[in-house]
């Protein structure tokens, strides 16, 4: 009997799952293999608030594997040695897996492939398993055609608008169906990991569920909706309308490929604008794929000599800078692991570019929280803001007072993350330092931690 094994990694789900798919299309039964891999978790990169959210995909994808006769199998330890051992003990021709983009996972498939040769069995590498399109597939005028996964994809864009041309007129594959049935052979299987087990210590209160059944629950109601004036809402912060779907993708509970579909099935501008945002996923991803040094260096260097302040950082991860948008971004995502990415642009600009913080510190604290914590596009569009990545305009500076004013204009977000604000009415709270005297000291808020003028001449004088 034929057996091969479907090792998930970044795709949690059964539905539209090209590994699952091509595993049981090549044998008669399967290994749904997870492993909590050591070599990530030594790397710190699992923490709370994604080990609950994890914890909660692993569960979701057994109960959905053993709804069709199924199970899926866990092992802790080195993933390479975990899969081989399992390969082994079933005695599986194939391994398949989905294709990654950082440098990590480039390091891991060839590690498998390696070891999976020396025993003679074979490594299957989707790589439209967690992206619309491939890494390496578009690149540049005068590249040529580029092919998945090939020579590390080197060839990439560098600025998102002619990518995105490209993208959008690439034709996408069609989505997979679930399997009706899974079957696994006789092997020994590790106790689904308990959240404390994979990262022990204290997650953010209002975290989301995880999982595919909450993902395409979310799915539904967001394609059936909100959707359709995504495109004029979705710098609304006091509205809260984006789709919030981000960590299920990161997860992979869905994929992107029938997420873009839906979307477009559904029409109209908004479809339009939120499938712009699949497609910067997919460009970050293009880019770390080409180069992986871009998860820790500068994109493009700017010769930046970042300044050094303890207090000041500390203040903006606490949410106390004194300016409450700001403030507002970032006490949202201590409570729940997750911000709108206007927001994300506000918070990662006032640090990198008012206080004039290199933006790894920021892209550090970001990872120990966001729920959606994904190299590729946090580190990415951190540089993107700091002027360092792949902006056209490396000096721009988002002035926060403005950007509330424009974003949420009548303070709304504000008051609903920073209470000691709740009774300044309308527009005025975007300035709670120029209130009346009376009125200004009956706050228990911080006043500014930087003159936004200043800071904004120092950016110009260090930046050259």
């Amino acid at each position: 009997m034929r057996v091969s094994v479907a090792l998930f990694t970044a795709d949690l789900r059964v539905h539209d799952n090209p590994v699952l798919d091509g595993a049981l299309r090549e044998a008669e039964s399967v290994v749904p293999l997870f492993v909590v891999d050591s070599g990530i978790r030594d790397a710190d990169f699992v923490v709370p608030n994604r080990a609950v959210f994890l914890a909660d995909c692993l569960a979701d994808l057994d109960a959905a594997l053993r709804a069709r006769g199924g199970r899926l199998v866990v092992r802790r330890g080195d993933v390479v040695q975990e899969t081989c051992r399992v390969a082994a003990r079933v005695g599986a021709g194939a391994v398949h897996m989905a294709g990654g983009a950082s440098g990590y996972a480039a390091r891991r498939e060839a590690r498998l492939r390696a070891a999976l040769a020396r025993e003679r069995r074979e490594l299957r590498v989707h790589e439209g398993a967690v992206t619309v399109v491939a890494p390496g597939v578009l690149v540049p005028s005068g590249s040529g055609r580029g092919t998945a996964g090939g020579a590390r994809r080197k060839d990439h864009f560098a600025v998102f608008t002619p990518y995105y041309r490209r993208w959008r007129s690439e034709p996408w594959r069609a989505p997979l169906p679930a399997p009706r049935a899974v079957r696994v052979p006789s092997i020994r299987s590790a106790a689904l990991p308990t959240a404390a087990s994979l990262a022990p210590g204290v997650a953010s209160p209002d975290l989301p569920a995880g999982g595919e059944t909450v993902a395409r629950r979310r799915l539904r109601r967001w394609a059936a909706g909100p959707l359709a004036d995504y495109a004029e809402r979705q710098d609304d912060l006091a509205g809260d309308a984006t789709s919030r779907l981000s960590p299920y993708l990161h997860f992979g509970c869905l994929s992107p490929v029938e997420v873009a579909r839906r979307a477009l099935d559904a029409g109209g501008p908004g479809a339009e604008a939120f499938v712009r945002q699949l497609a910067w996923r997919d460009f970050h991803l293009q880019v770390l794929a080409a180069r992986p040094d871009a998860a820790h260096r500068d994109y493009r260097p700017r010769h930046d000599s970042w300044r050094q302040d303890a207090d000041e950082v500390a203040a903006w991860c606490a949410g106390l800078t004194g300016y409450p948008v700001v403030d507002a971004a970032m006490r949202q995502l201590t409570q729940e692991g997750w911000m709108p990415g206007r927001a994300r642009l506000l918070a990662a600009s006032f640090l990198a570019k008012t206080l004039y913080v290199d933006w790894r510190t920021g892209a550090r604290h970001f990872l120990a929280l966001l729920v959606d914590g994904d190299i590729a596009n946090n580190q990415l569009n951190w540089q993107w803001v700091a002027g360092t990545g792949t902006d056209t305009r490396p000096n721009r500076i988002l002035n926060p007072i403005v950007q509330a004013l424009r974003h949420d204009p009548e303070g709304e977000y504000v008051r609903r993350w920073v209470p000691e604000l709740a009774a300044v009415q309308g527009p005025a709270v975007h300035r709670p330092w120029r209130l009346p005297g009376p009125d200004r000291a009956a706050l228990a808020y911080p006043d500014p931690i930087v003159d936004l003028a200043e800071a904004a001449d120092r950016f110009r004088r260090r930046r050259g």
